[in-house]
């Protein structure tokens, strides 16, 4: 199992699989590509063509082709689907009589991940020895150790620093999100709710309050998503707002020193590196519960982590995050990550926090393993028809026409 590194991603939204996974693709073609190519052409193929002017595809590729200064094609196939995934590319060089020089064929796996065809030396390496999270349940209660413990013993000690950047990011989303007003990019004219669910929230009191700034801090961050701003894959664009949203409340309400909550970072992208390793986190693959599913077992675990849970605890709140999302659809109305987007990361985020409690209440002891929920999972998300898995042509995003 690879790097939480590649779980947690800053980058720019609104889309992992579809913004910031082609723009790396790009980037990385251009890297390979021989000089002397006159123009050059990409194909895009199944979800990725689907819903990719709606997730800023075309712009992503064509800032990065911008530097060349030569003529760029992009050719959309939204109906023909390659075999390894539904969010593939096909990137071409060109010489002067159209001949392709060279071409590159890559797939945008979820969070902003990409795998190039016939290269496999271009992946990252293991370092996790154990991938199933019943066998580091098993090694904490032997050991005595917490599963941050065992993400530092594997990572090593500079996964600190790159987890406070981490956090640094998505708390500048947070702060920037709850102050901006004003109507999100695109045709659906969406406007902003956060600023208004933050002032609303401070008048009232106690739970209400708790759960009010919940839904602000988790919108303001998939709203900062929305608009194309700088966030943190957890475990995607589309799913960035549940995990800051959970770990921003909790961090201000109880005043807590920042490397709890690194610890608690740590603790949420084991779980989500888990699902990403025996599964997937694509919304193109399986459905929205991979994202915002994900998301919800991430941030339940992270802040059963910094409640003080016990690891069998935390396994419990991370299988019933993911569990009442079996079955979620990926059907961004008019191909934004808007409708039901952002709202979907506001109720996983209280969701998760619910699924903290009730773990915290428990001795840990429960009948269906984390395991084996993200196989059901995968299965569950195989067996949708491609209408739910992020192709805008189901579900809410069919026929949608404005209230």
């Amino acid at each position: 199992m690879k790097s939480i590194k590649e779980i947690y991603r800053i980058g720019t939204g609104p889309s992992s699989s579809h913004t910031m996974g082609p723009r790396q693709a790009a980037e990385e073609f251009l890297r390979r590509a021989p000089q002397g190519a006159q123009s050059y052409e990409v194909e895009l193929f199944g979800s990725l063509a689907a819903t990719g002017k709606g997730h800023m595809t075309d712009v992503a590729i064509e800032d990065v082709f911008a530097t060349t200064g030569k003529p760029l094609e992009i050719i959309w196939h939204p109906d023909i689907f390659l075999p390894y995934h539904p969010n593939a590319l096909k990137l071409k060089a060109l010489d002067n009589a159209g001949v392709v020089m060279f071409s590159m064929t890559v797939y945008s796996v979820g969070g902003g991940a990409i795998k190039i065809e016939g290269d496999p030396e271009a992946e990252s390496k293991d370092i996790y020895p154990m991938d199933k999270l019943t066998d580091i349940l098993e090694y904490c209660e032997r050991t005595g150790k917490c599963y941050w413990e065992y993400v530092e013993e594997c990572e090593g000690p500079e996964i600190w620093d790159y987890l406070h950047d981490v956090w640094t990011a998505m708390k500048s989303a947070v702060e920037r999100g709850i102050v901006r007003e004003g109507r999100l990019p695109g045709p659906l004219n969406l406007r902003r709710k956060a600023a208004q669910y933050y002032v609303k929230a401070a008048g009232f009191r106690d739970n209400l309050k708790s759960r009010g700034l919940t839904f602000a801090y988790a919108l303001a961050v998939s709203e900062e998503n929305a608009s194309g701003g700088i966030i943190v894959t957890a475990p995607t664009c589309g799913s960035c707002g549940v995990l800051p949203g959970v770990l921003y409340h909790i961090w201000k309400s109880r005043d807590l020193p920042e490397t709890r909550v690194l610890r608690a970072l740590a603790t949420g992208g084991l779980i989500g590196n888990i699902v990403k390793q025996n599964a997937s986190i694509s919304g193109a693959e399986v459905g929205c519960q991979g994202e915002v599913g994900v998301a919800c077992a991430m941030a339940a675990a992270a802040a059963l982590q910094l409640f003080g849970g016990s690891p069998a605890q935390i396994e419990y709140a991370a299988e019933m995050g993911l569990e009442h999302h079996l079955g979620m659809t990926c059907d961004p109305v008019c191909g934004l990550v808007q409708i039901p987007c952002i709202e979907r990361n506001a109720y996983a985020a209280a969701r998760a926090l619910d699924a903290n409690i009730y773990a915290s209440l428990s001795d840990g002891v429960h009948r269906v393993s984390f395991d084996k929920l993200v196989t059901v999972m995968k299965e569950t998300g195989h067996d949708l028809p491609s209408l739910y898995k992020e192709t805008g042509a189901g579900g809410l995003a069919k026929d949608y026409h404005q209230m």
